[in-house]
Parts: C-alpha cells; sequence; structure tokens
C-alpha cells in the first residue's frame, strides 16, 4: 500500500464487483492515539468492517496495510503537526484487496482540552467535500447522530433523517435556507454565529448546548451537544460547515442529578435533630423531583431508642410512624392526611406496608384508581387522590443496617410527567444519604440521652443544708449539646447540725469524665458519712483514686481511667460556726460577710488527687452567721488572657449582695460574669450560714465514774422536758445511759455529753480515747456487749468520729413536725 500527498485525487478504483462503481462515502471519528471511537454505515459498506470490528481499536492496526504502517506512523504524526491532512491512500478491506481512498482528516477540540480527528473517506476519484459533489447519501440513513452539510454561505445542502428528531425542523424546511431562516430567536443566532466562526477561522466548535423541548414530555427538555467543523475543498480553500449533534439528554440529566445529590450532602442532615432532617428531605425533593413528598420515621427513631424491627420480620403488624417531613407545591400541603409530627396509620394490604416488611421500593407510574386498586380499601386517601389529582407514586424505605427507619413517598400531581424508573433510582439514592443523616442522629439522639441520664443519677438530685446552710447550685458543662462533663458538688449532712461542702473537677469532658465524676463523687460521700476530718478524708481519697487508676492501667482501660482531678472539702458546724476546710489542687472558697465584705483564704494547696504521694493540711475559720461561701471550679473564674485572681475577686463582687437569696445569686453570677470559658465546665455552690440557737445545745462535763450515768439520765430528763420532748425522755435516756455507760468503762480522761436540738435531736459523748467502738450481737448468755445495738436500734442515725481531743459517739432521733 502507498500513500499519495496530492491534493487531488485520481482515478476511481474498481472493486471486486464490477468497475467504477463507488464504494460511497465514509466518516471516522478517531481519539488522539488513533483509536476508532466512531463509525458509520457507509464506512461499512466501504470497507467491509463493522463498527463491532473496529470501534476501540487502532486505525493503523486494523485499515493499514501491514507492509504501509510505518508511513501510516509518520503520516499520522505529519497530521498532528499541521493539525490535519487530506490526499490519498491506500486503505485495507475486509476479506479483500486493498483500496485507494480520498480522505480528508481534520481535527475536533472538545470542551475538556482533548483532540479527536474526524476522517472522511470517499473512494479515489470522488471528492471529499459536500460541495464539491461528494455521494453523501449513505449519510442521510442510519447514522446515530444528526448531520447536516452547509455550504460557504451556511445554506442547508444535505441534512440525515435523524437532526429533524433533534431540533424539529424538516428536511424540506431546512433544505436552502441558513439556521436563523428556520429556527428564530436565541438559538439560532447563537448557532449560526458558531457556524460563521468555524467557517472564518478554521478552528472547530465542540459541545455546544442546545436544548428544546421534548415532544413526549412537554414539561421536559432534551439536550444535545452541536459540534460545528469545516469543510475545505481540494485546494484547501473554505467549502462549507458540517454540523454534527447528538442527544446528550440522559449525560446531561445524570450530571444534573449528580449535583443535585452533591448539594443535598450540604442541605440534608445539617443538624442531629431526626425530625428536621426528615422535613429537610422533604423540602429538597419538592419540587426537583415530586410535587407532594412525605417522610415517616419510626418512633424509635425519635426518641433514639434501639434501630426498630429488621426487615421482614414485623411479624404482620406494622411499626408505630410519626410524620418527620411534609412538603408540596401547594400551600400547606393540602394533599396529607396528617400534620407534621403526628402519628401515621399505615394499613397492611397497602404498598407502604410491603414496602416497610421487604424493604424494596415501590413504584406505580400510573397510580390505579379503580375499584379493584389498593387505594378502594383506603376511602380517605383516594379521595386525597382524586382531589388533587395525584397520579403517579414511588414508596422508598429508609433503612440503615438492614433495619427500618422510616419509608418516603413521593407524588406528582402538578407534573404531568410520570415517574420512570431513572426517577426511582434518584430517590433512592437521595433517601439513602438522607438516612446516613437519620441514623446519625438518631445514635446522637441515644448517646447524648445516656449521657444526660448518667451524669442525672451521679449528681445529687436536691441539696439540702439542714440547719446549718441554706444552699443552691448552678453547673454549665463546656459541652453544652451534651450537657456532660466531669464537674461535680455535693452537699452532705453530717451529724450535730454540722454539714459537708464538697466542689471538684476531673480533667476532661464528656462521658468518661462523667463517668470518673461518678466515682469520685462516691468515694467523697462514703468517707464523708465516716466523718472524717477534710485533711484525712482527702487523704484517702487520693489513696482510692490511685488504686483505682493502677486497675484500669492493669485492664488498659485508659479512658475510664481518673488521670487528674481537684477537690476543695468543707465541713461548718453551726454550733461553733467554724468551717474547717482543706484543697486538694482546687481553687479557695470566695467567703462574703453579711455586710458584703469578700475574703478570699489563702489554703495550704495540696497536689491534685491521683497523683500519688500526696500529703493535706486542714484550715479552721470562724464565719459570722449569715456569711455566704462560694465553692466553684476554675472554668467559672477563667478567662483567657486574664489573672484567675481576677476572676476570684469578679465572684465575690457578682456574690456580694446582702439581702439576696442563695438562689438568686447564683443566677446573678452566671448573668453578670463573663462567659465561662468555652473548654472547661463551670460550677458554683453557694452556702449561706446559720448558727443553732444555744438555747437548743446543752453540753455537761462528767467525770469518768459509773455513777454519773444515773446524773446524765437526769440531767436529760429535764432538758427534754424543757424543750417539750417529754415523749422522746425514755429512749433517750436509754441511748444516754448506754454510751456514758461505754464512755466510762472503754473510755479515757473527762467525758461530755451534749444534746442538740435542730431538726433531729443529737445525742454526743466526748471522751479523750481514739478506740473505736463496735457494735457487736451478743449471745444469749452473754451479761454485756448489747449497748451499741439497742442504740442502733432506738436511733435514726449513729456513729463515731474522731476528734483532735479523742472521739465522738453520736446518735440521732426523728423528730415530729409539730414537735420540731
Amino acid at each position: 500500500m502507498t500513500h499519495d500527498d496530492r491534493t487531488t485525487p485520481g482515478a476511481a478504483v474498481a472493486d471486486d464487483d464490477g468497475a467504477g462503481r463507488s464504494a460511497g462515502a465514509a466518516v471516522a471519528v478517531l481519539d488522539d492515539e488513533g483509536t476508532v471511537i466512531g463509525w458509520t454505515g457507509a464506512a461499512q459498506s466501504l470497507t467491509g468492517f463493522t463498527a463491532q470490528d473496529v470501534v476501540g481499536r487502532g486505525a493503523v492496526e486494523m485499515l493499514v496495510p501491514a507492509q504501509a504502517g510505518r508511513r501510516a506512523a509518520a503520516q499520522a504524526r505529519r497530521c498532528r503537526t499541521e493539525n490535519g491532512w487530506s490526499g490519498v491512500a491506500g486503505v485495507r478491506r475486509r476479506d479483500r484487496d486493498p483500496v485507494d481512498l480520498t480522505l480528508c482528516v481534520r481535527p475536533l477540540a472538545r470542551a475538556d482540552g482533548k483532540r479527536q480527528w474526524l476522517v472522511c473517506a470517499a473512494p479515489a476519484g470522488a471528492r471529499p467535500s459536500p460541495v464539491g459533489g461528494l455521494d453523501v447519501e449513505s449519510l442521510l440513513s442510519g447514522a446515530p447522530i444528526g448531520i447536516c452539510l452547509r455550504d460557504a454561505q451556511l445554506r442547508c445542502i444535505w441534512a440525515n433523517d435523524a437532526l429533524a428528531v433533534h431540533d424539529g425542523i424538516s428536511r424540506e424546511q431546512r433544505l436552502g435556507r441558513r439556521v436563523s431562516e428556520v429556527l428564530p430567536g436565541e438559538q439560532g443566532e447563537r448557532v449560526e454565529a458558531a457556524q460563521r466562526q468555524v467557517l472564518a477561522h478554521g478552528v472547530p466548535v465542540v459541545d455546544h448546548e442546545f436544548r428544546r423541548s421534548d415532544p413526549g414530555h412537554p414539561h421536559r427538555e432534551r439536550t444535545y451537544s452541536i459540534s460545528f467543523f469545516r469543510l475545505d475543498d481540494g485546494e484547501g480553500r473554505p467549502s462549507g460547515v458540517c454540523t454534527m449533534s447528538l442527544d446528550v439528554t440522559d449525560r446531561e440529566r445524570a450530571r444534573e442529578r449528580l449535583a443535585v445529590l452533591t448539594e443535598s450532602s450540604t442541605r440534608i442532615g445539617s443538624t442531629l435533630d431526626v425530625m428536621r432532617t426528615g422535613q429537610e428531605l422533604a423540602d429538597f425533593a419538592v419540587p426537583s423531583l415530586a410535587d407532594y413528598v412525605t417522610v415517616d420515621l419510626a418512633e424509635e427513631i425519635r426518641l433514639g431508642e434501639e434501630l426498630p424491627v429488621p426487615f421482614g420480620a414485623a411479624g404482620g403488624s406494622t411499626p408505630a410512624f410519626r410524620r418527620a417531613g411534609l412538603a408540596s407545591v401547594h400551600d400547606g400541603a393540602p394533599e396529607s392526611l396528617w400534620a407534621r409530627g403526628e402519628h401515621v396509620f399505615v394499613r397492611e394490604s397497602s404498598p407502604f406496608s410491603a414496602v416497610l416488611t421487604t424493604g424494596t421500593p415501590y413504584l406505580e407510574p400510573v397510580l390505579d384508581t379503580s375499584p379493584g386498586g389498593w387505594l378502594a380499601q383506603d376511602a380517605k386517601r383516594a379521595e386525597k387522590v382524586r382531589r388533587h389529582g395525584m397520579h403517579s407514586l414511588m414508596v422508598v424505605p429508609i433503612h440503615a443496617r438492614g433495619a427500618v427507619l422510616g419509608v418516603a413517598v413521593f407524588v406528582r400531581s402538578a407534573d404531568p410527567t410520570p415517574f420512570e424508573a431513572d426517577d426511582l433510582l434518584f430517590a433512592q439514592e437521595l433517601v439513602s444519604r438522607a438516612a446516613l443523616a437519620l441514623d446519625n442522629a438518631r445514635q446522637y439522639v441515644r448517646e447524648r440521652a445516656t449521657a444526660l441520664a448518667l451524669q442525672r443519677d451521679l449528681l445529687p438530685h436536691r441539696l439540702q443544708g439542714g440547719a446549718a446552710v441554706d444552699v443552691a447550685c448552678r453547673y454549665l458543662p463546656a459541652d453544652r449539646e451534651d450537657g456532660v462533663g466531669g464537674d461535680w458538688y455535693d452537699v452532705v449532712p453530717l451529724s450535730a447540725a454540722r454539714v459537708a461542702l464538697v466542689v471538684g473537677d476531673v480533667v476532661g469532658h464528656g462521658i468518661h469524665a462523667a463517668a470518673a465524676m461518678g466515682r469520685l463523687r462516691t468515694a467523697v460521700h462514703t468517707l464523708a458519712t465516716m466523718d472524717l476530718p477534710p485533711d484525712e478524708l482527702l487523704t484517702r481519697l487520693d489513696e482510692t483514686i490511685s488504686r483505682l487508676s493502677d486497675e484500669d492501667l492493669e485492664a488498659n482501660a485508659l479512658t475510664g481511667s481518673v488521670l487528674g482531678a481537684t477537690c476543695l472539702y468543707a465541713v461548718y458546724d453551726p454550733v461553733n460556726r467554724s468551717c474547717t476546710m482543706a484543697t486538694a489542687g482546687h481553687p479557695p472558697p470566695v467567703i462574703v460577710s453579711p455586710d458584703g465584705d469578700v475574703t478570699i483564704p489563702r489554703l495550704p494547696t495540696g497536689l491534685p488527687l491521683g497523683v500519688g504521694m500526696a500529703s493535706y493540711e486542714a484550715v479552721q475559720l470562724e464565719l459570722p452567721e449569715g456569711s455566704v461561701l462560694a465553692l466553684y471550679t476554675d472554668g467559672l473564674v477563667e478567662e483567657r488572657g486574664a489573672d484567675i485572681e481576677e476572676g476570684m475577686r469578679r465572684l465575690g463582687d457578682a456574690v456580694a449582695q446582702p439581702g439576696c437569696s442563695v438562689d438568686a445569686l447564683c443566677a446573678s453570677v452566671f448573668d453578670t460574669v463573663p462567659a465561662p470559658a468555652p473548654s472547661d465546665d463551670a460550677t458554683l455552690l453557694l452556702a449561706r450560714t446559720h448558727a443553732l440557737d444555744p438555747g437548743e445545745v446543752a453540753t455537761w462535763s462528767l467525770a469518768r465514774d459509773p455513777a454519773v450515768v444515773g446524773q446524765a439520765r437526769a440531767l436529760t430528763q429535764s432538758l427534754l422536758a424543757g424543750w417539750g420532748l417529754e415523749h422522746l425522755a425514755p429512749t433517750t435516756e436509754l441511748i444516754v445511759s448506754e454510751l456514758v455507760t461505754n464512755a466510762v468503762r472503754h473510755g479515757a480522761g473527762p467525758i461530755t455529753l451534749r444534746l442538740i436540738r435542730h431538726r433531729v435531736l443529737a445525742c454526743e459523748v466526748f471522751d479523750a480515747s481514739d478506740s473505736i467502738p463496735r457494735l457487736r450481737h451478743a449471745r444469749a448468755t452473754d451479761e454485756g456487749g448489747r449497748g451499741l445495738f439497742l442504740v442502733a436500734r432506738l436511733s435514726r442515725r449513729h456513729g463515731t468520729r474522731t476528734t483532735a481531743e479523742g472521739k465522738v459517739v453520736w446518735a440521732e432521733q426523728e423528730l415530729t413536725p409539730a414537735q420540731a
């Protein structure tokens, strides 16, 4: 085979079937690598190769004889360099000898910058230019694209049948006329302007967009991609323009829907509220996909509970659903039987139940309103369908991990076009993206409910200061959404009308910090009921936390271990108005006197809890009655760029409001103090002190002699008569007798008996011994050992606490409201 670069073709070559008969015109499209990507019926007639033979294969491999391959490769490089080529070349035919063809190769530019090549071929002796009389009849039938050939004046001289389908203009209307004459308006002017540009400059225009109404669906548009390239004659002079149009409606629709799905990811699931997410799905689908959309979610989703029954396991019953989303092209969504937020009733014989049970979407392009259809069994729904002209339906399940979340219903009424399979696929993709957001929201609701329940259970539900203090507290977590943090507070009633005030702070936030806080609060509460002094209590607490942390480390449970915590523990005694406190790395309290003076005591700063090797020192202060103690966490007083002491002074100024209740002061502090640190929880515990009236306390010093037991009973009987508590005299005398007897027998030093009347009647016996009495269950043959057992049975509470001078054994009895 030889290649001839002459632009004037030679004589016609006879084929095997007879001399001189033209094989017809042919068009092929190659990519920039020389691979065939387009092949017409005329090319098949000319070469014998079908489109299945050549498309996707190299043109040199298929069409160039083996002996001319090197020359063809060189010619291809020249074609790229000179941006085209025309001449005569030998082309291989299937099962026949090669034939010389006149070729015209022109580049096609694409929008993405890549080049393609249009190859027009005709038997040698014919001209590849349409204006020069090329036989183009083969182009008028069977081509999958619309083709139009125009002369140098841009008048139509040839057009195939497919083009009329694209633009709706018949061949008779088109021939001899320019585009602007048969397609008036802006679109015709734009097309003709592109053709003039191609004719003048020779640069092809690819992917020019043209839209027109779909004849089959008037409410839809079809999109066509039009390419223009110039045709030159044998001498290289411009002789016309070839127009090729391709229906790209499906491609454009897919691209538009991909853009819609991308947008849906930003508009659906903007919050972690399942009801709002359901409404966002409905709003997004109207009117882009449907005229009326409902989104119904299982009740468990809204409550953040476990997922509902998996598909096919409903046992014949339909789960309870609530309408979460409702949208319509009509104001007020009159098509809906239920308002948003209401429970939805689903008949078992309806497609909705079938979708819920099987998990398979349902498409009904034309709603069946006949007497035998499913709507006939639902009169109210059928009436809505008829009234609002609803004619096409899609039902798509909303599911995640194989379980039902809900169902989305899409309906068309104003748009007369019925739903198609592509619409159902699009709806499924849209719903699946919404389902992910809904499941995330459901899990968030469940985890938040769990965290809040944990927080509520771990913190005290009600604070009681008894006769010692009036208390109030406010807690603001750094995590405003979850409401869970590591701060804690407590007020623990102690014996003899005393009360313990506690504030602590665990490092970190969230559920793990809350769990660690719960462990600390439980430990503090337990140690407080043992009536340990503040410094000893913190020492025991540090040991407990260190032991728990070691256990967590051994179990590889770092997330649950207490890595660090601070605590302030104070005990206030209303009898002598003393307040004993110790701190483990926690800020000191702010104390406001009754006349508004603010003081911040300097406490020995101990190491935070859990560090180990810590020692703590207690400080005792005497407070005037009506003083306010403010215990807090550092999140309340810390401010970026400011000293923490400045925040403490600011807190004191906010609390220094004589005459305000502690509840009002708490609210005032959070209203007037700058916003707490966003990275830390903020807690405030306020306590206004009271003092017991001296007439409510009686104290006697007794000799360490068995004879004083009777004296103690007599003193008790006389005191109770003065207090109007004669009915408690028998039990109180027995309690006093047993406690004083134990102090005489097993104690040391002088003995002190004290009775305190506040909300309960407290009896205390002091001695100098540090030995702790134990409750024993005496045998029938024992003569003693029943003293503390009797005290326990006769009293509301009883116990022992150590003091610097020895110990106190105490017991409390209830007072009725009339006797208090």
